[in-house]
């Protein structure tokens, strides 16, 4: 079964914002729009798969202009990641077996790589720290979907993988403030996204819904980025994805995976039950985390 959700009337990156820390958010995603943003052809491979008329042709098209990029979704395809059976050598083929939706989450996931390079910024940050914690959570959320029988295991990887992405508009925008909000935290005895508002004026979820809407991902992404904390301010038919992710980031943060300092309070055993899950579940997810992890690194990390 498929992930279905409603259209939610209001959108993650003003439903707790006034007008003017909208104005200081939309200013930090133009900044960022010249240091790093997603490559070209999967901004375009988004909005092709976002057309009900595209084909896979269409998809071919796009990707095969980007051999890198193109070497990269096959690398994902033929991986025990998708355990497809025999070896797939095209794109197009690729395109056949997963679907338009699936390949181009994929893309994403493989140009996400790059955005998250970086290293040691301050005692209580690595960037390296944050993509393994991405990782992490991305794989987590996709064992949960498929124990939940949610579906789409792909589309629940790219939700995990890009639930911080705000984090990064924050380094990339306002790194002098997001090291001071960092080391608030870490010094107080206060929260990160405390912490955030204090010194930055407003959270990385806030950051991380609009960079996914200026990037035109889907609703459901905007609203993970946006609400991955607090899932509950979403409307019940609307926040599966947001709850998948949020109960990952919970099982990353107790087996200390990443950076996890903006996870905070325990995890809410009514959040695990509205996806049918129960702690038995996690248990066993947990077991077997490590190893997934260490296969969906060797996928994604790198090229």
């Amino acid at each position: 079964m498929a992930f279905l959700f409603p259209e939610h009337p209001m959108s993650p990156a003003t439903a707790t914002t006034d007008a003017e820390t909208e104005a200081m958010i939309r200013g930090s995603i133009d900044e960022i729009s010249h240091i790093a943003t997603l490559p070209e052809v999967t901004l375009k491979i988004i909005e092709l798969v976002d057309n009900p008329d595209s084909t896979a042709q269409d998809l071919n098209k796009i990707i095969s202009h980007d051999p890198a990029l193109g070497a990269r979704i096959l690398k994902v395809v033929n991986s025990a990641f998708y355990g497809l059976p025999g070896q797939i050598g095209s794109i197009n083929r690729a395109i056949v077996l997963l679907g338009l939706n699936a390949v181009k989450n994929i893309a994403i996931a493989a140009s996400l790589t790059k955005l998250f390079r970086g290293g040691k910024i301050c005692d209580g940050f690595d960037a390296r720290e944050l993509w393994s914690h991405c990782i992490a959570t991305a794989t987590a959320c996709r064992l949960l979907a498929e124990r939940a029988k949610l579906g789409k295991g792909d589309e629940a990887f790219l939700a995990g993988l890009i639930h911080d992405i705000g984090i990064m508009v924050e380094i990339q925008a306002r790194r002098t403030d997001f090291v001071e909000a960092v080391n608030h935290a870490v010094a107080s005895e206060g929260t990160f996204r405390a912490s955030e508002i204090a010194v930055l004026g407003a959270t990385h979820e806030q950051f991380g819904a609009a960079l996914c809407k200026t990037w035109k991902f889907p609703e459901t992404f905007q609203n993970v980025a946006g609400f991955h904390h607090e899932p509950r301010l979403l409307p019940e038919g609307a926040r599966a994805l947001a709850v998948l992710v949020h109960i990952a980031d919970h099982l990353t943060k107790t087996l200390e995976l990443g950076f996890t300092l903006d996870v905070e309070g325990e995890l809410d055993p009514a959040l695990v039950a509205e996806l049918n899950l129960t702690q038995a579940d996690l248990d066993e997810i947990a077991t077997g985390l490590p190893e997934a992890i260490a296969e969906a690194q060797g996928v994604f990390s790198g090229g």
